[in-house]
């Protein structure tokens, strides 16, 4: 058929925005390992797992991290492996004086290319929003969102 291309590539982008926090939300992510952590992660989901970081920040007590998820993985392995390896390490190294350890829950959305450069400014963002409101209030906001967005997509 002339005239007609065909698709010889699948294209598969996938970004997604996921955050977690330390247990109980405790301040455990110190200064002094921040970078180290977020380092550590980037080069999981990179060579592991062969997906684009584009960005990973947070505060003392959580992370946030926005990436191009290669579908051949499964995020819940990824997210596994990666709170217990980052789990693993720091106590391994006694960067604190207690425990260290990751709630077992976390979030995560899909984002769209025309919203990725919006989220990558909010993770880069964290500290300074969060001299404003805790994880807590902030997980709520964007539960909030999620469902007001939600509902109003519904059609009858």
């Amino acid at each position: 058929m002339e005239g007609r291309r065909k698709m010889d590539n699948t294209m598969i982008r996938l970004w997604i925005h996921i955050f977690f926090s330390t247990k109980d939300c405790m301040p455990l992510i110190k200064e002094s390992i921040e970078k180290q952590l977020y380092f550590k992660i980037k080069i999981k989901i990179t060579e592991e797992y062969q997906s684009h970081v584009k960005n990973i920040n947070g505060t003392e007590n959580h992370v946030h991290i926005l990436f191009s998820l290669n579908p051949s993985f499964r995020l819940t392995d990824i997210m596994k492996n990666i709170k217990g390896e980052t789990s693993h390490w720091i106590n391994q190294n006694k960067f604190l004086d207690a425990k260290f350890s990751w709630q077992k829950s976390y979030n995560a959305y899909s984002v769209s290319e025309s919203k990725l450069e919006e989220v990558n400014r909010y993770i880069s963002n964290q500290k300074k929003i969060h001299e404003k409101i805790s994880f807590y209030d902030e997980r709520e906001l964007f539960l909030k969102k999620i469902e007001h967005y939600n509902n109003s997509d519904k059609t009858v």
